[in-house]
């Protein structure tokens, strides 16, 4: 980094101080003020929060390496611009006249106590043993290698850069809550997109075009069945990405984190009303379609400059910051690091502002009903710090882990999602389904899921014969996913067959096609053409690029 990059670093970091104390200084009177904005924010809010809250270190760090490492077979993963469709269009309504503020309190409105108590409980376990500590763990990671400092103080510039950046981030999160998580991310926004598309654009220039990276990448097998680095399907015996875990595997994944995981779904709460809601989804589906080519294709660049010569690649999670540090001449170096800075943080931000919001209201006010506005806020700015603790906490965990560390995540995320996802979609789909079919359902999926994760950690003492080797360890992670998903539908099915129903009345309003006649008329005025018509653009872009790459 030469002194121009600094200057314009600190430049984007004074701009963003701005914003923040901008916003701090509105106070937060209510606990709906500060964990959903008031329920005012905008569609070009929401749209760019659900963004800048998604692309966090597995971006940054890897899904660019998994580019750099094996192709387009995690594109799956990043081309869900059409779940975010259905987020918008399906899910929007269900949760406005829900008036709710987490996904767990949805739960027992549609349920019972009881489910929404246990979808807490692990919504909270997920973000403090995946999602921070692995965010903070990669932020560390790059700004050690962009930056080029291996220690200060005589301290490692690894945790300097990782304790720095969840401080910081977590800073700012406290004192300006959801407010400042939508008015940074749509800076934040901007700044990412403006300078990974530099790094794609300088990368394809040096290496010779799009047809070079093809060319150099088709000619790199990644299985004895004719795959290579370019192959988005692959065959159904291909060890790590068959087809038939991998399409709807990640399909499962996309429902569970776009449409029911309070952490995207809350910058969905947070609008005015429908129409901003769904449009600001829509918006964020557009934003949704830029990742695979601003960071895996990058990773591909990196990998075929590598072939060429070009780049000195030893560690494909390094491919981003390599690019960064080989190809940006002098001042665009500290707009993309400003854009590194800022999507870490929006994805910090979003994760401890979602924490704070999931203790608060999903159980301290459960057990402190009378509780006054102001102390709820109060309460919500003490769990973020604790969330922050934790985060730092478990980095020398996530440390340890090393190369490991997104298949770790995709891994944990692959065997939360089935149970949880299948929960809130026979929720919705059907009025049959019973409250302790809710239950017994997230039980199940979280359990067998963690079971799964646990043999996987410890499959070295598995007999490698075995029962339990072949059904836990053996098996691919994401048809494991696949048949858990539909094991746990059948385990509801058969519950709700023989327990009590809910009362219909009790829930109008909260499952398909119950909505009273003011209530389709509130949803029927928030959409027009204009999101018909964008959201068939959508749709016909993901078919296109699945058809150019399969």
């Amino acid at each position: 980094m030469t002194l121009i990059d600094w200057i314009v670093l600190g430049l984007f970091c004074l701009v963003l101080i701005g914003v923040i104390i901008w916003v701090v200084r509105k106070k937060d009177e209510t606990s709906s003020d500060y964990f959903l904005a008031g329920r005012d924010a905008t569609w070009i809010a929401i749209g760019a929060s659900i963004f800048a809250s998604n692309i966090g270190s597995e971006h940054l760090v890897g899904l660019a390496g998994t580019g750099a490492s094996s192709g387009m077979a995690m594109a799956h993963w990043e081309i869900h611009a059409w779940v975010i469709l259905i987020l918008g269009w399906l899910f929007v309504p269900f949760y406005a006249r829900s008036g709710v503020f987490t996904m767990p309190e949805f739960l027992e409105k549609r349920y019972n106590s009881q489910s929404r108590s246990i979808l807490s409980i692990i919504s909270l376990v997920s973000y403090v043993l995946t999602k921070v500590a692995v965010t903070v763990y990669a932020g560390g990671v790059v700004f050690k290698e962009v930056f080029g400092i291996q220690s200060m103080f005589g301290i490692d510039f690894f945790w300097i850069s990782a304790i720095g950046l969840v401080l910081l981030t977590g800073l700012y999160t406290v004192f300006g809550g959801m407010k400042a998580v939508l008015a940074t991310s749509v800076i934040q926004t901007p700044v990412l997109l403006a300078g990974s598309i530099v790094i794609l654009v300088m990368g394809l220039i040096q290496l010779g075009g799009w047809n070079e990276m093809m060319e150099i990448c088709r000619a790199v097998p990644v299985n004895e069945y004719g795959d290579d680095m370019t192959s988005l399907v692959r065959s159904a015996r291909d060890t790590e990405f068959p087809w038939t875990g991998v399409l709807f595997g990640s399909a499962i994944i996309g429902f569970w984190y776009w449409c029911t995981d309070q952490y995207i779904v809350q910058r969905v709460l947070s609008g005015r009303d429908q129409k901003q809601s769904r449009r600001g989804a829509i918006f964020g589906s557009y934003l949704k379609l830029t990742p695979v080519f601003i960071f895996m294709i990058p990773g591909m660049i990196a990998f075929a400059m590598s072939r060429k010569g070009l780049l000195d690649l030893t560690n494909s999670d390094a491919a981003f910051p390599a690019l960064i540090t080989k190809l940006l001449p002098v001042g665009f170096k500290g707009i993309v690091v400003g854009g590194i800075l800022a999507a870490l943080m929006s994805s910090l931000s979003s994760l401890f502002n979602s924490s704070a919001t999931l203790f608060t209201v999903d159980f301290y006010k459960k057990y402190h009903p009378a509780a006054t506005e102001r102390k709820l806020v109060t309460v919500g700015r003490i769990a973020t710090v604790v969330v922050v603790v934790l985060g730092i906490l478990w980095i020398p965990v996530m440390r340890g882990l090393g190369n490991v560390l997104y298949q770790y995540l995709q891994e944990v995320q692959s065997m939360l999602a089935p149970g949880i996802a299948a929960v809130f979609l026979l929720g919705i789909l059907s009025k049959r389904t019973t409250p302790a079919a809710g239950l017994t359902g997230l039980i199940t999926g979280f359990a067998l899921g963690m079971l799964k994760l646990g043999f996987t950690v410890f499959e070295k003492s598995i007999a490698p014969d075995s029962f339990w080797s072949k059904v836990f360890v053996e098996t691919n992670v994401y048809h494991y996913e696949v048949a858990l998903f539909f094991l746990v539908i059948l385990v509801m099915a058969i519950v709700s067959s023989f327990t009590k129903k809910i009362d219909a009345e009790s829930i109008r309003g909260l499952y398909l096609r119950s909505a009273g006649p003011e209530q389709k008329a509130i949803t029927r005025a928030g959409w027009n053409n204009w999101d018909l018509v964008n959201s068939a653009i959508i749709i016909v872009v993901v078919i296109v690029f699945y058809a150019y790459f399969w």
